[in-house]
């Protein structure tokens, strides 16, 4: 053997500088927003609401919460899943929207448009029944300080659950997954998207944090039965392993509604730490978020390991991507 071998250098191939490529417009801008951010401080509001059998009046309550949340200082309002319609497959048809088709056929959207724009605040409107052809969604949509309509997501992980003596609801009876991730660039920050069931799959949320998403919100109706399982939990396990925000909302609990949900909404940090939660009744939650907790939390990593980005179980509906997601340790 050379004297001149070294044994720690086994332990690792050497380092090679690698030529940085000069950036292109588009990445430029890209490079400037995420540094801006990156500093950026606001207020978002969960709005955990009564739903009721009365659409009209499931409407009017909204918007008066949205109204209350913007007037606290709130840039972000986050609704919950399905509040404009009860939870169930019956109800799901008869309340259903087309968003597609403008603000006379769905309501719903209308008020979250014309609030967006009138408070000049970005609203990620929960979710209500969307119907588009002959087909049902558990659709969210996203009203930018203009009042437009910047993205659509329709829930891709349909709730089908059957626990004997407990629990049993099979969305997929009425309503049709989605197929396709949201992430979306609003004035506070690179947003994703994900519909309750939907926070139980990694992956989605792995990949939205590959796309530089700050915060991720979770509409979400968990019941009695998951809800004290595995609501914090999995919130808490997205945000800290992602490195990043994310902010759930639920109705508030009625014990006699046919389903019963949870409630619950929270905030929680790039940590893993609670920011700003509630219980099962009405509120609304006025919270801080902090973007420079995302670097601050990055910094504290220092390992990274390239692995390809995954697909989600449900019959692969996300499509690997060409570049590498790190996962930081």
């Amino acid at each position: 053997m050379s004297a001149s071998f070294n044994p720690e250098q086994a332990r690792s191939p050497p380092a090679l500088p690698l030529p940085t490529p000069p950036l292109t417009k588009a990445q430029f801008l890209l490079t400037s927003y995420l540094t801006i951010l990156i500093y950026m401080i606001f207020k978002i509001g969960l709005c955990q609401l009564l739903v009721t059998p009365d659409k009209a009046k499931n409407i009017a309550h909204a918007r008066k919460a949205i109204e209350e949340a913007a007037a606290k200082g709130a840039k972000l309002v986050l609704l919950p899943e399905i509040w404009n319609s009860p939870y169930s497959n019956d109800s799901f048809p008869v309340y259903a929207e087309d968003i597609d088709a403008g603000h006379v056929a769905s309501p719903s959207t209308a008020m979250l448009s014309q609030l967006a724009r009138l408070l000049n605040i970005t609203i990620v409107g929960g979710s209500i029944p969307e119907r588009s052809g002959d087909r049902l969604y558990n659709t969210c949509c996203v009203f930018d300080t203009q009042g437009n309509l910047i993205a659509k997501h329709r829930k891709i992980h349909l709730f089908d659950i059957d626990i004997p003596g407990k629990i049993t609801f099979i969305e997929s009876k009425t309503l049709t997954a989605g197929e396709t991730p949201n992430i979306v660039d609003t004035e506070v920050g690179r947003i994703g998207i994900g519909i309750c069931y939907d926070i139980r799959f990694q992956e989605l949320a792995v990949l939205y944090a590959a796309r530089g998403a700050h915060l991720i919100c979770y509409p979400g109706a968990f019941n009695m039965t998951t809800g004290p399982l595995h609501w914090e939990l999995l919130q808490r396990a997205r945000a800290a392993d992602n490195q990043l925000y994310v902010a759930t909302c639920s109705p508030a609990r009625d014990v006699g509604a046919g389903y019963v949900a949870w409630g619950h909404s929270t905030l929680v940090g790039p940590f893993g730490e609670i920011l700003a939660t509630t219980e099962h009744e009405q509120d609304i939650i006025i919270a801080e978020i902090d973007y420079s907790l995302i670097e601050l939390r990055s910094q504290l990593s220092t390992t990274h390991l390239p692995l390809p980005t995954p697909t989600t179980t449900r019959d692969s509906t996300i499509e690997e991507e060409d570049d590498l997601v790190y996962i930081y340790i």
